[in-house]
This record gives C-alpha cells, structure tokens and sequence, in this order.
C-alpha cells in the first residue's frame, strides 16, 4: 500500500529527470551548432546559415544566432508539460589563434 502512494513522486521525479535531460540535449546541440558557424565563418561562408542547418528540426524556429566575436546559438528547451516556465540554453564558439586553427 505504501509502495502505490509513491508512484505520483516517481513520476515526478521521471518527469523532472526527463526535463533536464532534454535542456542537456538542447545545450550539445547549440554548441555543436556553434561550432558548425565559426567553423563556416572561418572559411568565409555564412556562419549564421551553417549553425542554423546543424541543429535539430524542433530546435531551429526558436534559435537565435549571432555571429559577432565568434558565433553564439541559443535555443530554447522543449518542455514536456504545459505552463513550465521557458527555458533558453546557448553556447559560443569561435576558431582562431590557440583554438587549432594553423
């Protein structure tokens, strides 16, 4: 009996795992998008169109990029309940002197 009066906890604590999983997702996302700008800026294409192309479908119509000093991509988190407050996640990137680049 008491194990059935935990269950709404353990799905609570499903869904909150769930959540943070998903903003992580988000956040590998932006920076391997990032990362797809600068490296697109560095050889003179268009940073903006290359780190929008390489993040994910659901991801894209609320990303913002910007690529002044390096390129910046934030995203917003997906949430899996209505009424969760909105999330944005972002991460840099940028390819120069000490980053590889010879």
């Amino acid at each position: 009996m008491e194990f059935v009066a935990t269950l709404p906890f353990l799905g609570l604590a499903l869904l909150a795992a769930a959540q943070i999983a998903i903003a992580g997702a988000a956040l590998w996302s932006a920076a391997i998008a990032a990362r797809a700008g600068a490296r697109a800026a560095e050889v003179g294409n268009g940073a903006r169109s290359a780190a929008r192309l390489a993040l994910p479908q659901p991801l894209r119509d609320g990303a913002t990029v910007t690529d002044r000093d390096g390129v910046e991509v934030r995203v917003r988190v997906p949430a899996l309940l209505p009424g969760l407050p909105r999330l944005a996640v972002g991460a840099r990137s940028s390819l120069g002197v000490g980053d590889g680049a010879g």
